[in-house]
């Protein structure tokens, strides 16, 4: 009996023929999502401005079923047109992770509009529109899954980078991952959203001069390092998966126990 349990319950982490989307998916956080989901089973579709970083690559070896849609998301009427190839090629939808996204540190004062907007329109705005691009196919499915990818900045103000305008971004995506999950649960569709800790990926490579906030980052984080994109990959498996089928509106949060303190 226990040894059929652990069969049954293993296959709740399967996705055999599931359709995903994965924005940013060439490299980091994303393409270790997109490599997991494909282990998985699922056939996915990795967005990206490029793959100067061979990520497409790295799946197309792994024999994962993927196809690469290069584009900007950030562009008005680039979400509905990715929602829309897809559609045309595969008739379905089951999985969207919005994970594309940037950084930059800087104060308030810092911060002029043109900064501001690229922070908005890569993190909320292509999060809002991609979601509303795709919800409609997921209502006529009867069912789907959106995942987004926030971040601990959404949930605390880290220390010592001055990042006023990420940390706003973030939360936002964590209260629009609430509101839909609210809003589609009658629907059948399932909105949640992890938050990172530091994880070891590109996006926090430091210059000479900012070196030193490694020391900070590590000693304020009660498992004394940093994370790696496989970790974050294997909460996204669970969070798309009929393994989490019961759970809608969570941000979860995936940092060494950063936010304890």
């Amino acid at each position: 009996m226990c040894i059929r349990d652990r069969f049954m319950i293993m296959d709740q982490f399967k996705l055999t023929n599931k359709v995903a989307i994965v924005t940013g998916g060439t490299r980091g956080i994303g393409l270790s999502i997109a490599h997991a989901l494909g282990e998985a089973g699922a056939k996915i579709i990795v967005t990206s401005r490029t793959d100067k970083y061979d990520g497409l690559k790295s799946l197309k070896e792994a024999n994962y079923d993927v196809s690469f849609l290069q584009g900007d998301i950030t562009k008005p009427d680039e979400p509905q047109k990715i929602i829309n190839f897809v559609l045309e090629e595969y008739n379905s939808i089951d999985i969207l992770v919005n994970n594309a996204g940037v950084a930059q540190h800087g104060t308030m004062e810092e911060f002029n509009d043109e900064l501001l907007d690229k922070i908005m329109n890569t993190n909320v705005d292509s999060v809002f529109r991609m979601c509303r691009s795709v919800l409609p196919q997921m209502k006529k499915q009867g069912e789907g899954v959106i995942l987004n990818i926030g971040s601990i900045s959404g949930l605390v103000s880290n220390i010592p980078q001055p990042q006023v305008a990420y940390n706003a971004s973030k939360a936002a995506v964590h209260m629009l991952t609430k509101s839909l999950a609210s809003d589609f649960a009658e629907n059948n569709i399932r909105v949640n959203a992890i938050a990172p800790g530091y994880i070891d990926t590109e996006m926090t490579k430091l210059t000479k001069e900012n070196e030193h906030w490694y020391d900070t980052w590590n000693s304020m984080t009660p498992l004394k390092r940093m994370g790696k994109s496989s970790e974050i990959a294997s909460a996204a498996l669970f969070l798309c998966s009929p393994a989490s089928s019961y759970i809608t509106g969570e941000v979860l949060v995936v940092d060494g126990g950063y936010t304890l303190r």
